[in-house]
């Protein structure tokens, strides 16, 4: 444990040196010179582990095990290497850096799987330079539209396919067909809350991902002078809105756990200290692990917004335009991970996951499970994330023995 350890800690510092941020973190965005020399060196890096090395046509980048027996049958783990701007050293790379660190450590104590091991860099999961997220994972499901970046940019005006180009890569040769060897994907991932540090737990063995509704709500009263129209008078729109992001908050408090509601923006017209407000416009991200309680929570969600619209004499629109479904991840290879970390005697909680990852891209089409170590503080997509060696290790060896069942035992 105490080599794991000092592995996991060196590989980690090591990673975050490509795209190291002078303000602090780390800023490895899709197909810029920082994520290419990433990639290199984690090519190089599992060429030394005696991995075979490959990437397909977009830039996902995998390194596999062979199987001596199952050889058609592959099992999967890894995330994605980029980050989102000024981020931390582990969100994503963790997976990857665990991934590599799983093989080489089953490799020495039981020599060649049954079934073929990987470990994949997917190129891109955060959506942090152009806007489309989980170009990695969805290339490799077969589920990316060309369509829908062949005309986006970057912040600078770059273009996506440029820059796809630039660092070597294509789009994916849509008369091949897509993987069908793929029977199993494990993705180790920081937990990006507090759930664990706060129960003192080792390892969340995830059971799903929760569903996400995203609504932006404008609200449309009358702009008017502050000192001349009575209050009886007015079509304050932050009034209004502000009692709808009351009521709206004040029923997610009522449902409580899992469900959790965030007015994450709200913007205010014209925004002047000594004028009404005419125009006031929030957002809501409303998230669960149920479908059916997503829905009738935005059916309430949506009364109390109107009935205090229609109180404070104002015009509303909400506008959903996120719905995902949750998704669980499969029973199996969760028993499997939950029966070793058992076994092991290791100290973990069964729970889902708040966050987007890979694994929900991957989780429809191939049994797919999580497994979450500790973020102090809960912090991610800062500088200052951080999981201490140890607890990273855990989960090093938390995989290891989930990988070990699902490649090595019949």
């Amino acid at each position: 444990m105490k080599d794991l350890t000092s592995e996991v800690a060196h590989l980690v510092d090591w990673l975050g040196g490509f795209g190291k941020d002078p303000e602090g973190g780390v800023t490895r965005l899709l197909y810029t010179n920082e994520w290419v020399e990433a990639q290199k060196a984690l090519e190089k890096a599992m060429q030394e582990d005696g991995l075979t090395t490959r990437y397909d046509d977009i830039g996902n980048l995998f390194g596999r095990l062979e199987g001596s027996k199952y050889n058609e049958e592959t099992i999967l783990t890894g995330s994605h290497v980029d980050t989102v701007k000024n981020g931390g050293k582990l969100d994503g790379a963790f997976g990857i850096l665990a991934g590599i660190l799983a093989l080489r450590h089953l490799q020495a104590k039981y020599g060649q799987p049954l079934r073929n091991l990987e470990v994949v860099s997917f190129a891109e999961e955060e959506g942090s330079r152009f806007p489309y997220a989980f170009w990695g994972s969805k290339n490799l499901v077969g589920i990316a539209k060309k369509e829908d970046v062949e005309n986006i940019e970057d912040f600078d005006g770059v273009p996506f396919v440029d820059a796809m180009r630039k660092a070597g890569f294509n789009f994916r040769d849509e008369s091949k067909p897509v993987r069908t060897d793929v029977k199993g994907f494990v993705e180790i991932h920081i937990e990006q809350g507090n759930v664990l540090e706060n129960e003192r737990k080792s390892i969340g063995v995830v059971h799903s991902i929760v569903g996400q509704r995203r609504f932006t709500i404008e609200v449309k009263g009358v702009a008017n002078h502050a000192g001349t129209t009575p209050m009886g008078y007015r079509k304050d729109a932050v009034y209004a809105a502000s009692q709808m992001i009351q009521g709206v908050i004040d029923k997610a408090i009522e449902y409580g756990d899992p469900l959790v509601a965030t007015v994450g923006k709200i913007e205010v017209k014209p925004n002047i200290v000594n004028v009404v407000p005419g125009n006031a416009l929030f957002t809501l991200d409303v998230r669960h692990t149920e479908k059916e309680i997503l829905v009738k929570f935005t059916e309430e969600l949506t009364t109390i917004i109107n009935r205090i619209s229609t109180a404070s004499g104002v015009e509303t629109t909400i506008d959903m335009w996120m719905d995902e479904n949750p998704i669980p991840m499969d029973p199996q290879i969760v028993g499997a991970i939950e029966k070793q970390t058992k076994e092991k005697g290791l100290n973990y909680k069964m729970m889902h996951s708040g966050a987007g990852h890979d694994s929900q891209i991957i989780a429809p089409i191939v049994p797919t499970a999580m497994i979450f170590v500790p973020s102090r503080d809960g912090i991610s997509h800062n500088p200052l994330e951080y999981t201490s060696p140890e607890e990273l290790a855990t989960g090093v060896q938390a995989l290891m023995e989930s990988l070990y069942v699902l490649a090595y035992q019949e």
